[in-house]
């Protein structure tokens, strides 16, 4: 663990007091707290959506021919 110094507004340190007397921490552990949440969100964000990829049709044609497939019918000549 590496020691740092922050500089924060007296409102939000004594909101932050208030919290980690609530939960029974100390202020330094409070503080990691918030900054691992911090950190998580974040990386959370720069995750790919989970839908992406799922409508791979394996097709490696489709950017040369989009506006051809976009202007028929899908279905068109298939028999049921």
């Amino acid at each position: 663990m590496k020691r740092t110094t922050i500089f924060a507004d007296e409102s939000v340190l004594a909101e932050l007091e208030a919290i980690a007397k609530k939960e029974h921490l100390s202020i330094s552990a409070a503080i990691r707290a918030a900054l691992e949440e911090y950190i998580s969100r974040r990386q959370a964000t720069r995750r790919l959506p989970s839908f992406l990829g799922i409508a791979r049709s394996g097709r490696k044609d489709i950017a040369e021919r989009s506006e051809a497939l976009l202007w028929t019918t899908p279905h068109a000549g298939r028999k049921r």
